[in-house]
């Protein structure tokens, strides 16, 4: 089960790939790994990452390892492993046997820490973390030596000792390596290898007090496991000089690192830090609540895993950032979706109407097409009877020009069954419209006249009497602005941008009935309304159907709208 997401023409990344196969560098051999952090849940840039990762693996016919970089202990959680787990597999990719933690090779990095304080490469270091950052400097200054950089290699190992043995508070000391405090990269200056930190780990327990830092664990790790191309996003293109130097100096197995372009979204916020902010703090129920642009959250709101893998095959890797619109994923899901989903009649706002010529007692079955993309889908039989439900938006009783659908005199095709003409609009006391009284003409049944009389507008509907009650909820994009994190004064953060309108919850809705059977992550077509998938919190005696895409995309007449309500 390893899906492909890398295609032809070669992008940059498979040009170096095939040219060290040429070369014979790593003796032709094609090793890849994808290194989460496993403190939060996967993002859609993961998935880009994913694909990129497995995908070259598995076009040069090697190996794609999952390993989780888990560094720090106090954001790490067990559910977040599994979560990631379930996604990998849900996109179509699979590890194998090679399932690693950054946690399995902590001796080993301490052997190589030690190595590194006996070569004077490496020293034990008082200062406090805002210490170390006055003394780092900035872009156009150097920084300053540390006080106790010129420590003794015999002080440096008695000290690292002391520090795994737990015999120093926590922050107190922190080993360092020894670089250079005036280089350009302000990674080479010194960076912090180890930190002192009393937390139980989610696999070694409270084995240790002192933990590696990503910085330090990253680049080794991959030399561990044999990685012969560490496929990395743009923002650890600086890192890389640091890397290479760990490498370089405990004379190990050097990974070639690439650097490709990370995935942004426009209206989508993928710092994993910013997503735990909006769970933690309730913005949102949960990690997989449909309006997250986590993996899970996706597959809860109907996106399917081929039509995220079409998408990031058709963005391609760059070596540049840049903003993708929401609006070609949608377009992705909906193309997809257009395939496979079958076609079902559904009624969220319902109206009620009496057909009056209709005999009361009378039940027809008509024959209704369940995907006219996929003929092999076949046809479902739909009751029609003397009380339909139709939108409460599919009539006006002063419609306004251009309007074609119900009005008062005015007829309209009801889909797969007659010419319906409207008599009569019930109003309430405060003159809402409640009930509609309307004719059906027996001799349109299928939805043509036999006469040659044309209408211009199709309704949906549902019959009242066979009709299924449903809970739908309409999901729209979390946040306002294309990007989330403009903000205008400096007490304002990403959350001021968030949409009020991502999320209503209508109650009441009327299905056809062959729905009442759906199950969990199965999608429809609801049609004239868009693609829906059942949602988890679904069962027997409440239907609960989420909104994945509209048919078409509706959020620039909506941002247009609120423009205009604005200005």
């Amino acid at each position: 089960m390893n899906a492909k997401c890398v295609g032809s023409p070669a992008n940059f990344i498979e040009e170096i790939v095939e040219e060290h196969m040429r070369t014979g560098k790593y003796e032709g051999h094609v090793h890849t790994r994808f290194p989460p952090e496993p403190n939060g849940y996967l993002h859609i840039g993961h998935a880009k990452a994913i694909c990129i990762d497995f995908g070259i693996a598995s076009k040069y016919g090697g190996l794609c390892n999952l390993r989780f970089d888990d560094t720090n202990p106090t954001r790490e959680e067990q559910q977040f492993i599994d979560s990631i787990k379930e996604d990998i597999h849900w996109l179509g990719f699979d590890w194998g046997d090679r399932e690693y933690y950054a946690s399995d090779y902590y001796d080993r990095l301490y052997e190589w820490a030690v190595k590194l304080i006996e070569k004077g490469k490496a020293y034990v270091d008082d200062l406090s973390a805002e210490q170390i950052r006055e003394h780092r400097g900035t872009l156009t200054s150097p920084g300053t030596d540390s006080p106790y950089r010129n420590r003794s290699v015999e002080e440096n190992l008695e000290l690292f000792e002391k520090m795994r043995a737990g015999e120093f508070p926590d922050g107190s000391k922190v080993l360092r390596a020894k670089i250079d405090m005036s280089a350009g990269n302000m990674n080479m200056r010194d960076p912090v290898m180890y930190r002192i930190l009393r937390a139980t780990h989610h696999r070694t327990g409270d084995r240790w007090c002192i933990y590696p830092t990503y910085d330090w664990a990253h680049g080794q790790s991959d030399s561990i496991e044999g990685i012969t191309h560490s496929l990395c996003s743009l923002e650890f293109e600086d890192h890389r000089q640091l890397y290479d130097w760990f490498l370089e100096e405990l004379g190990v197995h050097h990974p070639q690192q690439i650097e490709f372009a990370r995935l942004n979204l426009s209206y989508t916020i993928t710092s994993t830090r910013k997503l735990r902010r909006l769970v933690e703090e309730k913005y949102v129920s949960g990690w997989d609540d449909p309006r997250m642009p986590t993996l899970s959250a996706m597959r809860r709101r109907g996106y399917t895993p081929e039509a995220i893998r079409n998408f990031c095959d058709e963005i391609g890797v760059a070596k540049t950032e840049s903003v993708i619109d929401i609006a070609k994923l949608e377009y992705y899901v909906r193309e997809d979706l257009n395939k496979r989903a079958p076609r079902a009649m559904a009624v969220l706002r319902p109206l009620k109407v009496i057909i009056d010529n209709y005999p009361e007692e009378k039940i027809e079955e008509l024959d209704a097409i369940n995907n006219p993309e996929d003929p092999e889908m076949g046809t479902r039989k739909i009751p029609f009877s003397r009380v339909i439900y139709i939108e409460q938006d599919d009539f006006k009783d002063d419609p306004p020009p251009k309007y074609y659908r119900l009005a008062p005199g005015r007829e309209v095709r009801l889909r797969y069954a007659y010419f319906l003409k409207c008599v009569d609009a019930i109003k309430d006391g405060d003159g809402r419209i409640v009930e509609l009284h309307c004719t059906y003409d027996p001799k349109t049944r299928g939805g043509d006249s036999p006469d040659g009389r044309k209408v211009k507008a199709t309704l949906h509907w549902v019959s009242a009497r066979h009709a299924v009650d449903a809970e739908v909820r309409l999901y729209d994009r979390l946040f306002s602005k294309t990007d989330p994190d403009e903000v205008e004064g400096k007490a304002e953060d990403f959350r001021s941008n968030m949409n009020n309108d991502s999320l209503q919850t209508l109650t009441g809705c009327k299905l056809e009935p062959d729905l009442s059977g759906a199950k969990s992550g199965d999608h429809y077509q609801f049609e004239r309304l868009g693609y829906f998938c059942t949602d988890p919190d679904s069962s027997a005696s409440k239907l609960v159907f989420n909104r994945t895409v509209p048919l078409r995309d509706t959020w620039a007449k909506i941002e247009k709208a609120r423009m205009r309500q604005q200005n």
